[in-house]
This record gives C-alpha cells, structure tokens and sequence, in this order.
C-alpha cells in the first residue's frame, strides 16, 4: 500500500473471526481517546489526533504555515538574514560581531 505506519509495541494475537467487530465507534489509543470522522496526523516525530470539527481550521492553518515557511525559505535565498526577518537584532545590541578570521587573528595573539 505504501502507507507509512508507526507502532510502539506488536502483538502476535491472532485476529477473531467468531465474532463481529464494531465500527463507527469511540476508541482510546494510548490514552487518547479518538472518536470516529477525527482525522490522524502522522510523522517520524510523532502522531496528531484532529478532533473531526477542528479539521478544516486545523488545515487552514496548516497551508498558513507552508506559505510562511516558504515565504521565508525564499527570503533566505535571497540574501536576507533570519537575524533580521526575526527581529532579534535590537536583542542582541551590544553582542561584539567578529569574523572568523578576525576570531583566529584575536586567538593568536593572546598566545
């Protein structure tokens, strides 16, 4: 299928075909409780429950965020310093900015 899934523990029981199953149903996973129509959000750092009235708010902001970031990918290549685009500029007033080069020089002479 190519479906990535994730999984904490296995279990070697056998499935049970005596007896129906329920569908449609609340269930709790690891103490989370996730009722059905909820949406399920996956990835290698970890798994999201959307509550089912939450989802397109949820996905809003998520496009927010893609645009965001790629708005900000794009202003990095341009040349702009995330110092900058992050304000952090006037927060780091009186931090003594030195090269490398300069660094190494200053190194050397205290020798």
């Amino acid at each position: 299928m190519g479906f990535p899934a994730w999984t904490a523990n296995v279990s070697a029981q056998g499935t049970v075909k005596e007896t129906t199953g329920s569908v449609n149903v609340p269930v709790s996973l690891g103490g989370q409780l996730i009722r059905p129509g909820d949406a399920i959000v996956a990835d290698d750092d970890g798994v999201c429950v959307v509550p089912r009235l939450d989802v397109a708010k949820a996905v809003t902001a998520s496009e927010a965020r893609i645009a965001k970031e790629d708005a900000n990918r794009k202003q990095l290549a341009d040349g702009h310093l995330g110092l900058d685009m992050h304000g952090l500029r006037p927060k780091l007033a009186g931090v003594d900015y030195i090269s490398y080069a300069e660094y190494t020089r200053r190194a050397g002479e205290g020798s």
